[in-house]
C-alpha cells in the first residue's frame, strides 16, 4: 500500500499544475500548441511574409522620404527626426495585419477541416484550457515577430534616413513605445482572429470576418457618419480605429484606447469560449 502511495505521490509531484481534466498539464498544452503552429507549413509563410512586408515597406519610405527631404528644409521645418522614424517602421505592419488576420483564423479553422480538433477536445475534456493555450501561444509568437519586424525596420532606416542628418535613439521613449504598442496590437489582432475562427469554424468564413471588420467596417462607417453626423462618435470604437489610438492618441487616450481593443479581443474570445464548450466537434 505505501508503495502505491509513494507512485502516486511522485506521479502528482511530476504534474503539479493539472488543470485541463486530463493528464495534461498547462504547460504540456502550451508545447503541443508550439508544436501544432510550428508544424504548419503556413506559419512560416505568415510570419516570413510579416517580416518580408516590413522590412520592404521600410526601406522604400526611407529612401522615399530621404529623396524627399533636404537639409536646410528639415531645419526651417522642424521636422520631428523621432516620428519619421517610427512611421518608416511601422509602415510594414498595415500589411502584417492583414497577413496574422489570416494566421489566426487557420490555426483553429484547420483543426476543424483536418479533424484534429477531435483529438484535441479528446485529450482535453474541459476544453478551455486548450483555447487558452493556443491563444498564449499565438500572441507570444505574433509579438515577438512583429517587434522583430519594427525594431529590424528601424535599423535599416537608421543608415538611409542618416544620409539627410535624421537620427533617433531606439530607446527613446517616443520610439520604443510606439514599437512596442504597434507589435501588441499585432499580436491582439492575431488573439482576435482565433476567437472568430473558432466561432465560425471555417477558414474562408473566419477569414471574411475578420478582415471584414478590420477592412471593411471603417469604411461603412466612415460614409455613414457622412450621412447621419452621430454615426462619426462611433470610429474611435471600432477595433482597428481603436488600435491606432491606441498608438497615437488623438481623441482618446492611449490606455482608453487599449481597453477598447482589449473589449473586442475579450468578446470574440468570450464567444468562442461559450460555443466551444455547448457545440459538439
Amino acid at each position: 500500500m505505501s508503495t502505491v502511495i509513494n507512485s502516486t505521490q511522485q506521479a502528482g509531484a511530476r504534474t503539479p499544475f493539472v488543470p485541463t481534466g486530463s493528464g495534461l498539464s498547462f504547460i504540456g498544452l502550451l508545447r503541443s500548441e508550439a508544436i501544432k503552429l510550428w508544424t504548419l507549413r503556413s506559419t512560416y509563410w505568415t510570419f516570413s511574409l510579416v517580416v518580408a512586408a516590413s522590412f520592404g515597406i521600410a526601406v522604400l519610405m526611407a529612401y522615399a522620404m530621404s529623396a524627399g527631404l533636404d537639409e536646410p528644409a528639415t531645419a526651417a521645418m522642424g521636422i520631428d527626426s523621432t516620428g519619421i522614424f517610427v512611421l518608416v517602421a511601422t509602415a510594414g505592419l498595415g500589411l502584417g495585419q492583414l497577413i496574422v488576420a489570416v494566421l489566426g483564423v487557420l490555426s483553429i479553422s484547420g483543426e476543424y477541416s483536418s479533424g484534429m480538433i477531435k483529438s484535441t477536445l479528446a485529450a482535453v475534456p474541459n476544453r478551455l484550457p486548450a483555447l487558452w493555450a493556443k491563444v498564449a501561444v499565438l500572441f507570444s509568437f505574433t509579438f515577438l515577430v512583429g517587434l522583430f519586424s519594427v525594431v529590424g525596420s528601424f535599423l535599416i532606416a537608421i543608415p538611409i534616413l542618416g544620409t539627410k542628418d535624421l537620427t533617433a535613439s531606439l530607446f527613446d521613449e517616443h520610439v520604443i513605445l510606439p514599437l512596442l504598442g504597434n507589435a501588441l496590437f499585432l499580436a491582439l489582432i492575431a488573439v482576435f482572429a482565433v476567437g472568430i475562427g473558432t466561432i465560425v469554424r471555417s477558414s474562408a468564413g473566419g477569414i471574411a470576418t475578420v478582415l471584414g471588420i478590420i477592412l471593411l467596417l471603417p469604411t461603412v462607417v466612415g460614409l455613414f457618419s457622412m450621412l447621419v453626423g452621430w454615426v462619426a462618435d462611433i470610429m474611435p470604437f471600432l477595433f482597428t480605429m481603436a488600435g491606432a489610438e491606441m498608438i497615437t492618441p488623438s481623441t482618446m487616450e492611449s490606455w482608453q484606447a487599449f481597453l477598447v481593443v482589449l473589449a473586442w479581443v475579450a468578446v470574440s474570445l468570450g464567444a468562442a469560449a461559450a460555443l466551444l464548450k455547448r457545440r459538439d466537434a
